[in-house]
């Protein structure tokens, strides 16, 4: 299986990229896994156009199934999250998941996506929210898999 985090912006302080490229290496033993970053733009006189283009890129870069975590998303429990994931994979190889840019993401984006998943209702820093959107798939194969990480 193949699971794709498409991320708007990039991660700039080092302790964000230790954290993320830690749990993408406990990942590689359940799933190929991807982060893939697509530039974020700042047009802070519409953020309309801003959402539209990054939009067009997140697109570019979705392959299977898409997940978008928004705001007003379902907010799943970890064993939940892993039944998601665990059903998912039956029907797809590939999943993708998709955290947008500080505007949030088209309706297009929106209305393409297979669901759409919350963190709860705390505005996170888009920098944590995909360190803890890569740590909750490695835990979901982790349940899935009956280990003992997830007590």
């Amino acid at each position: 299986m193949t699971i794709n985090l498409v991320c708007v912006g990039n991660l700039k302080e080092k302790f964000w990229v230790d954290a993320q490229n830690e749990y993408i290496k406990r990942l590689q033993k359940f799933c190929k896994f991807n982060v893939v970053e697509v530039d974020e733009k700042n047009f802070a006189s519409n953020e309309n156009e801003c959402k539209q283009k990054e939009g067009k890129l997140i697109l570019e870069k979705c392959k299977g199934d898409m997940f978008l975590f928004d705001l007003k998303g379902k907010n799943y429990s970890s064993e939940e999250f892993a039944s998601l994931i665990e059903k998912q994979a039956q029907f797809s190889s590939t999943l993708t998941f998709v955290i947008g840019g500080s505007y949030g993401v088209s309706e297009d984006i929106k209305s393409q996506a297979k669901g759409l998943l919350s963190f709860g209702k705390q505005t996170l820093p888009h920098n944590l929210a995909r360190v803890v959107a890569i740590e909750q798939i490695y835990r979901a194969f982790n349940i899935i898999a009956g280990t003992a990480y997830h007590k």
